[in-house]
């Protein structure tokens, strides 16, 4: 296949690009900043664009037609779409209405209708405080991150309906590990947080009330096995959602503890006072097993953490910025 990848230099972005070379795909890996792109593997065309602009869309030749689009540009911070909604939603929403009006021209020139992947979140269900959060539970985002990526779904909903795209939606949880090359840089994250104090870039990690809330992870590695499989299941004219995660509840503790064996290092830790969270929100990801025949092997708390740790560190680094002192963690 013909595939584009948006958000092909963020972490899964990046992922998901090699994966689709391994399997003999064609990619076109789209960048906002060639300067700041990754090393692709060879054969992968780059091509510079915002989604914001339309002109620059047509300049990279998204209008040209694809067999396959694997979007994942968004912006995603929880925490920082409160203070910056209007910014979200235009990122997310109308970044991807953009997409699929270039995307619509070269269908109408070539005749292809795309299978179209979503990148999208658990944030859709909301504050629910559940194990085994089904697809078919009505989303209630409580946050415009979460919101912006259902208004999205939905867009991709209605536009499949016209039969110009197959669209599949993947709503992930936590994406975390790392693969050879590539590792997260982003230190808002538990993991890459956790790894930083064990590392001794960071002093201390703070915990928001008894760190016992679960959430569950997926190996980036998998997570990018995800879409090669949702490629090939999207049909045209249909719309599929599937939630892609382990299963598995871990707690912040766990994840400390786990920090700890792979590292050999104690992560030293500070208990803050409790915030408003679900205690659990763990999803069911059966159907995406069932209909589409994907696994999740890598995805043990545990092997997510060494991948994170010796695969940081084999880059010259922990994925985090030079040591830092007290810096607020997530729940």
């Amino acid at each position: 296949m013909r595939v584009l990848v948006t958000g092909a230099s963020g972490f899964i972005g990046s992922v998901v690009t090699d994966a689709l070379v391994r399997a003999g795909h064609t990619v076109t890996a789209m960048v906002r900043d060639r300067s700041s792109a990754p090393a692709f593997p060879p054969g992968v065309e780059v091509v510079a664009a915002d989604l914001l602009e339309p002109a620059q869309l047509t300049a990279a030749g998204v209008a040209r037609g694809f067999d396959g689009v694997c979007h994942l540009a968004a912006l995603t911070r929880v925490r920082e779409s409160r203070m910056a909604p209007l910014r979200y939603f235009q990122a997310n929403l109308s970044g991807t209405a953009n997409l699929l009006t270039a995307l619509e021209v070269g269908t109408e020139r070539t005749g292809v209708a795309p299978a179209f992947v979503f990148g999208s979140s658990c944030a859709v269900y909301g504050d629910v405080d559940l194990t085994g959060v089904p697809e078919s539970r009505r989303p209630d985002p409580s946050n415009p991150y979460g919101a912006s990526k259902l208004a999205a779904e939905r867009l991709l909903g209605h536009q499949a309906g016209t039969g110009l795209l197959g669209v599949i939606i993947l709503r992930s949880f936590n994406v975390a590990g790392a693969v050879e090359g590539h590792f997260d840089h982003d230190d808002s994250r538990i993991i890459p947080a956790a790894i930083a104090v064990a590392s001794g870039r960071r002093d201390v990690f703070r915990i928001n009330g008894d760190g016992q809330a679960l959430r569950e992870y997926v190996h980036v590695g998998d997570m990018a096995a995800a879409y090669l499989r949702a490629l090939e299941g999207a049909t045209t004219g249909g719309c599929g959602v599937y939630n892609v995660g382990s299963g598995v509840g871990v707690s912040v503790i766990d994840v400390l503890a786990a920090v700890g064996r792979v590292s050999g290092r104690p992560v030293r830790r500070e208990h803050c006072p409790p915030v408003a969270e679900p205690r659990a929100l763990i999803g069911d990801s059966r159907r995406i097993r069932a209909e589409l025949g994907w696994g999740s092997p890598q995805s043990s708390i545990d092997r997510i953490v060494a991948d994170a740790w010796h695969h940081g560190r084999a880059a010259g680094g922990t994925g985090v910025p030079p040591r830092q002192r007290n810096v607020p963690i997530i729940n």
